[in-house]
């Protein structure tokens, strides 16, 4: 791995150096530090080893970095007698940001045309000259595909998709026949976009299909996690509103309608003809009911259960889902039914004695 000198990430974060300050003598050769320290790599805490730079974000964990192996760390504000070197910078979690990608730059995928030869687009398909098809791709009949987009490897659209400009469907993407994307549409690996909903009517002792013949929405700056579920609707359409980040694992179901800029966790589960509106927050395993309407700005807490209507600008939490003033006193309660219980065991033997006496 290639070093980098100290010295040019304070210059590239802006920050303010400090040299290493040993418990037991004075600020050690600062500027010697500066030009000599190089480094190797940029590490959390937990992580940190010698040549790596790592990071504390309040003053308060400085006693964290007692007996690390880093060689140097960012903070927010310089730690008095810290016995390797600091970089001082406003907002420690940008500059370590910063430090990280010098060290481990992202890959940015390089802008090509045209198509790879194992890739098979339908005669039909109208794929913008500026796209590129990866290998092992498969358009199919009637697929409209805007310019700067990147299909990458093994992604399949079924008949008759639309993606808009500077999309980017990671490998294994599927989207099923109808699929619409708009504008800089991110799919992370595996994911799959308009498969049938899980709706079945029970006839002569048998699970038989209902309709599935609607299709999936997914409109402007939209991003899902890999191996994510989307299902069409039954009739009409699914959509996920503009700006909406979705997480890996995600499952949502037919004729749902996810509002504008909202974040949907890991594990979340919305069951069909659910609606979101703009701004809401669902955090991690949150499971929704089917026919549910949920307000603007609502929040709700990891594992909660929504089994009906939430109003705007509501904070939701637990299973099922209660304000969370409501909840936390369900949460406070619950702590003390065993007393409680001891409490009514004494008094039903005290009734009972009671009774014997009349």
């Amino acid at each position: 791995m290639v070093g980098i000198a100290i010295a040019e990430l304070v210059q590239q974060v802006r920050g303010e150096f400090i040299g290493a300050e040993p418990m037991d003598g004075p600020l050690v050769l600062a500027e010697s530090v500066l030009t000599e320290l190089v480094l190797t790599g940029a590490v959390p805490l937990s992580q940190a080893r010698t040549g790596c730079i790592t990071l504390v974000d309040d003053v308060k964990n400085a006693d964290k970095l007692i007996g690390t192996h880093a060689s140097a760390v960012v903070t927010p504000k310089a730690i008095p007698g810290l016995p390797i070197p600091q970089i001082v910078v406003a907002n420690p979690h940008e500059a370590f940001a910063a430090i990280c990608k010098r060290f481990n730059p992202a890959v940015v995928f390089e802008r090509r045309h045209g198509s790879h030869p194992s890739a098979v687009v339908h005669a039909s398909a109208k794929v913008d000259r500026e796209t590129f098809i990866d290998a092992g791709v498969s358009v199919d009949a009637d697929c409209t595909v805007g310019p700067g987009c990147h299909l990458h490897h093994g992604v399949t659209l079924m008949p008759g998709c639309k993606l808009g400009r500077d999309c980017q469907l990671f490998p294994g993407v599927v989207l099923y026949p109808g699929t619409i994307l708009g504008d800089r549409v991110t799919l992370h690996a595996n994911t799959v976009i308009g498969a049938h909903g899980f709706g079945y009517k029970l006839v002569n002792g048998q699970h038989i299909p209902t309709s599935q013949l609607g299709w999936v929405e997914i409109e402007d700056d939209v991003e899902v996690g890999a191996n994510t579920a989307i299902d069409r609707g039954t009739y009409g359409v699914t959509r996920i509103g503009t700006g909406t980040k979705i997480d890996n694992l995600v499952q949502i179901a037919h004729n749902c309608t996810i509002g504008k800029h909202n974040l949907i966790c890991a594990h979340v589960g919305i069951a069909g003809s659910s609606s979101t509106g703009d701004y809401v927050v669902l955090a991690g395993q949150v499971g929704v009911k089917d026919h549910v309407q949920i307000g603007d700005r609502v929040q709700v807490g990891a594992q909660a259960g929504i089994a009906s209507n939430v109003a705007s600008d509501q904070t939701m939490l637990g299973s099922p889902a209660l304000p969370h003033f409501e909840q936390a006193q369900v949460f406070a309660t619950l702590g003390k039914l065993p007393e409680m219980r001891k409490a009514i065991r004494r008094i039903e033997k005290q009734l009972a004695k009671a009774d014997k006496f009349e």
